[in-house]
C-alpha cells in the first residue's frame, strides 16, 4: 500500500489528482491539501474513488511537518509554487519522507532559475535515506527523460540537443497565460540563456527566434529562452556541446506582453500604492484569467519535443522525438487544458516509479539520471503517446 500526498490544487494538482485515482494498486491513498480548501474539495468532487482532502501553507514548514507527520505518506508530490520548494524539502527532511516537484526553486524577489538549491540538499537527503526527484513535468521532465533514451537507444554521442514547445491552442482570452500567472510572466521576460563550447551565452529577452515546422500544427515562430532542464541536461548528457530551449508565441501574446513590461506591470519589486506596498506582477496575476478556468473552451494541440544531434552508427545523425496532446481531450479526461496535463501525468508516473522501486536512490536527482525506458514504456499508457523519427 502506498499513500501519497500531493500540495497544489492549481491545474497540475488536479491532473495529478485524477491520474493517481486512475492507479489504485499503485496510488491506494491520497490526500490532497492546498492553501485554498475550496480548491482541493472541488477537484474532490470529479473524482469517482474516495481521496482526502487537507488545508495546508506550504510556506510554513512547521504546519507542513505537522500534516504530513498526520499523514504519514510514503511520497509528497509538490505542485504548488517553485516558491515554495525549499520548504517543502526541509519538511521532507524533518519526517523522512520522498520527494517528487514539477519546476525548481525560485525565490520570490529575483526572477532566477538555479538548481543549485536544491542540488544542496543531495547528501542530506541521501544521510536522511530519502529520495528527492526533480523537475518531473514534462519541460522539465519528459523532454529530460527523451535526451536520455536517444542517448541509450540511438546515439553514441549526442552534440547538440534544441528543445522545441508549441502551444498551438485557443482559449478565447485576449491575454492569458497556460500556468501561474506569476511565474509564466518572470519566466517570459527574463534574458534568455543558453549552453554552447562549455560555457553560458545570455540574449536579450525573446530576441533569437526562428521558424520551425510543428508536426500536426505547421511553422510556428519560435523564441530563444532560457530554461531549467538546460542546467542539469548540461551536467548530466556528457559530452553535449550545446542545448537550447525554445518556445512559441503569439504576435497578440508577445504585444501584450510588451505594452505591460512598458508601464511597469511586470515588476516583481515593490511599489507604493495609496499607503500600502504591492508588488504590479503580483496584481496583474489577480487580473488575469486563472488558467485553471481557461481549460473548459480551450480547442487545439500542445507539440513539445526535442530535436537532437550527434553521432549515430558512427555517423552524424539527426533526430526528433516529440509528443502531441490535444486541449478538448485533455478536459474532457480530467477537466483540464494541456499543459496542466503534460505535466501533471510525467509527475504520476514518476511517483509510481519511485513507489515501486523501479527508480530508487538515496539524495537528490534529475530525471534523467535514471533508466529512462520505465517512464517511456508508461507515457503513452497513460496518455502522453511519443513519436521518434530520423530527419538524416
Amino acid at each position: 500500500m502506498s499513500r501519497v500526498l500531493i500540495i497544489g490544487a492549481g491545474g497540475v494538482g488536479g491532473v495529478v489528482t485524477h491520474k493517481c485515482a486512475q492507479v489504485p494498486e499503485v496510488f491506494t491513498d491520497i490526500v490532497l491539501a492546498s492553501r485554498t480548501l475550496e480548491k482541493c474539495d472541488k477537484i474532490r468532487a470529479q473524482i469517482s474513488r474516495p481521496i482526502r482532502t487537507a488545508r495546508v501553507d506550504a510556506d510554513n514548514t512547521a504546519e507542513l511537518t505537522a500534516l504530513i507527520r498526520e499523514v504519514s505518506p510514503d511520497l509528497i508530490i509538490n505542485v504548488a509554487l517553485p516558491y515554495q520548494d525549499l520548504s517543502i524539502m526541509n519538511a521532507c527532511l524533518e519526517t523522512g519522507v520522498d520527494y517528487l516537484d514539477t519546476a525548481n526553486y525560485e525565490p520570490r524577489d529575483e526572477a532566477r532559475f538555479c538548481y543549485k538549491w536544491q542540488w544542496d540538499y543531495h547528501d542530506r537527503f541521501r544521510d536522511r535515506g530519502i529520495m528527492g526527484l526533480l523537475g518531473c513535468g514534462f519541460d522539465p521532465g519528459v523532454t529530460n527523460i527523451f535526451c536520455a533514451h536517444a542517448l541509450k537507444h540511438h546515439f553514441e554521442e549526442i552534440r547538440t540537443i534544441d528543445i522545441v514547445d508549441c502551444n498551438a491552442g485557443k482559449h478565447g482570452h485576449a491575454f492569458a497565460t497556460n500556468f501561474n500567472p506569476e511565474i509564466n510572466i518572470r519566466e517570459v521576460t527574463a534574458r534568455g540563456k543558453y549552453f554552447e563550447n562549455g560555457r553560458w551565452i545570455e540574449t536579450d529577452p525573446l530576441s533569437v527566434h526562428e521558424t520551425f515546422d510543428f508536426p500536426e500544427i505547421g511553422p510556428r515562430e519560435m523564441y530563444l529562452m532560457y530554461h531549467e532542464e538546460l542546467e542539469s541536461l548540461a551536467k548530466n548528457i556528457p559530452g553535449v556541446r550545446r542545448i537550447r530551449f525554445w518556445m512559441t508565441f503569439s504576435q497578440e501574446y508577445l504585444t501584450h506582453l510588451r505594452v505591460l513590461q512598458n508601464v511597469g506591470m511586470t515588476r516583481i519589486d515593490p511599489v507604493s500604492f495609496q499607503g500600502c506596498e504591492i508588488v504590479p506582477l503580483q496584481f496583474l496575476k489577480a487580473l488575469l484569467p486563472d488558467p485553471s478556468s481557461l481549460a473548459q473552451n480551450y480547442e487545439g494541440k500542445t507539440c513539445i519535443g526535442c530535436v537532437i544531434e550527434g553521432i549515430r552508427e558512427g555517423k552524424p545523425g539527426k533526430y526528433f522525438i516529440y509528443n502531441i496532446c490535444d486541449h478538448a481531450e485533455a478536459y474532457r479526461e480530467v477537466k483540464a487544458q494541456a499543459i496542466s496535463y503534460t505535466t501533471g501525468v510525467p509527475a504520476m508516473i514518476g511517483g509510481m516509479l519511485m513507489l515501486t522501486g523501479a527508480w530508487r536512490g538515496r539524495g537528490v536527482f534529475n530525471v534523467e539520471e535514471f533508466d529512462p525506458d520505465p517512464f517511456m514504456e508508461k507515457l503513452p499508457l497513460h496518455g502522453l503517446p511519443w513519436t521518434e523519427k530520423f530527419l538524416e
